[in-house]
């Protein structure tokens, strides 16, 4: 048994496809298709069921599959502990970030990272947190950035900052007149909403509901962008909540729409997360280290109440 076949099973329970994991593993099918049957007569069981289309794992091959990847995770510290030890901070790095963190950021970070260090690989994806939850289990990512807690088991989050949640409200809104609101103020089917599967969207309805029993049920009406909620909100059709770091682009002429929160703000919690087997994590520290030096600089609110995905 070795760590390439391991490597190999690994592919082939991802993709469903023999062909699909020798391209993924930059191998011939064959000799894939080869180290596998080797590794199944050494075990004396069968990993895949061929039958099937696309292939499936038997029941004992699930139990391996789970077993390969703690195996190929730990044999890459050995490699990750060589990297520290000699104070190297390189190589391929792949990032998750949510879409209503990517946009806003991003810009202000990378240029930066990149900079500084010039040997670190990046690949980035805009990811919702689902995808960045099941993606970091499977080892295809090393680290994400994301809304927290997420009390999900074998990751570590670790607080990058904490932004304040911003009120837009139009003009002839019931809210507009007031300088300062208060989540009592808020309710829910009068906000313009992301489309479900946003943690963003889950984090105002909890909001919504931590002060008033409210029918979750008759949103006026969601999208799939915090931009789009804005143009809709101009047109009269409600108002929203704006992440403070979506709000410092934004136009004069839409910055009167904007009404923060009566203190403590309201706030979610922004976290760099990875697997608990904590690899790469000098790459890790050098991200949180950078975003952490550069986000202080823009969000200058202290006094947040913390309102997460989870809240209840």
């Amino acid at each position: 048994m070795t760590i390439t076949q391991l490597t190999y099973v690994i592919a082939i329970a991802e993709h469903k496809n023999f062909t699909k994991a020798a391209e993924k593993c930059f191998v011939t099918q064959p000799t894939l298709s080869t180290q596998i049957q080797k590794l199944e007569e050494e075990l004396e069981v069968l990993i895949f069921d061929r039958s099937k289309k696309p292939i499936e794992l038997t029941e004992v091959g699930r139990k391996i599959v789970q077993q390969a990847r703690n195996i190929v995770n730990e044999s890459e510290r050995i490699q990750d502990i060589v990297d520290q030890q000699k104070g190297f901070i390189g190589g391929e790095f792949r990032l998750g970030i949510i879409p209503t963190v990517m946009p806003t950021l991003l810009p202000m970070f990378l240029k930066a990272f990149i900079k500084k260090f010039p040997k670190i690989k990046l690949r980035i994806e805009e990811l919702t947190t689902e995808e960045i939850i099941l993606r970091i289990k499977e080892g295809h990512l090393d680290a994400a950035i994301a809304a927290t807690p997420l009390e999900s088991e074998n990751i570590k989050e670790r607080v990058l900052y904490y932004e304040p949640f911003v009120g837009y409200i139009p003009e002839h809104h019931r809210l507009f007149e007031k300088k300062t609101i208060e989540v009592s103020d808020l309710e829910i089917n009068d906000m313009l909403l992301l489309e479900d599967g946003h943690c963003f969207r889950d984090g105002i309805i909890n909001l919504c509901k931590a002060f008033k029993d409210q029918n979750d049920e008759n949103f006026q009406l969601e999208s799939g962008s915090i931009e789009t909620l804005i143009k809709l909100s101009n047109e009269g059709l409600g108002m929203t909540l704006l992440p403070y770091l979506h709000t410092l682009e934004l136009n004069e002429n839409l910055k009167v729409n904007l009404h923060h929160f009566k203190e403590p703000s309201p706030a979610r919690e922004v976290s760099i997360i990875y697997h608990k087997s904590e690899l790469k994590m000098q790459i890790i520290d050098a991200l949180h280290n950078v975003i952490s030096g550069i986000i202080r600089g823009a969000i200058t609110f202290q006094n947040v109440k913390i309102i997460s995905p989870l809240a209840k």
